[in-house]
């Protein structure tokens, strides 16, 4: 054994030697990787089948999406359309009441008219209606 280097240029104790340990341990490693490949390659295998439910689940969030804001949407409508009734009611009941109102109102106007036309329509003050009767007696025979 010689330390530095033999005539190939190896460096080292006993070139040989290390060639031979090299090569040796070489082939039991490529021994033990073809055998662990053949085992690998020949054990049976189970494949795991790949669904493809990504247009499917696409479509039900898509459709899902759809319902819920055709849901809202007529939510929305339906409300807008009952305040829109309620409103309508509501304009409704107040023409009728300012109506009601101003027919009463005009009631009450043709009863005043009435009671002044026919205070105005007196030929006699009513002070001194009985001295007109009288007069009108004496006349009438």
């Amino acid at each position: 054994m010689r330390i530095g280097s033999d005539e190939n240029g190896n460096a080292g104790f006993g070139g040989d030697m290390k060639d031979a340990k090299l090569e040796q341990v070489l082939g039991n490693f490529k021994a033990s990787v073809d055998a662990w490949s053949e085992t690998a390659y020949s054990r049976p295998r189970t494949v795991a089948v790949v669904k493809q439910w990504g247009w499917r689940a696409a479509a039900g969030w898509a459709l899902g999406c759809m319902v819920v804001a055709g849901s809202l949407t007529g939510g929305f409508h339906e409300r807008n359309l009952y305040r829109e009734h309620v409103r309508m009611l509501a304009a409704q009941q107040a023409l009728q009441q300012q109506m009601a109102a101003e027919q009463q109102s005009s009631a009450e106007d043709a009863d005043l008219l009435a009671a002044v036309d026919t205070d105005v329509s007196q030929e006699v003050p009513r002070a001194m209606e009985p001295l007109a009767r009288l007069m009108d007696d004496d006349t009438s025979r």
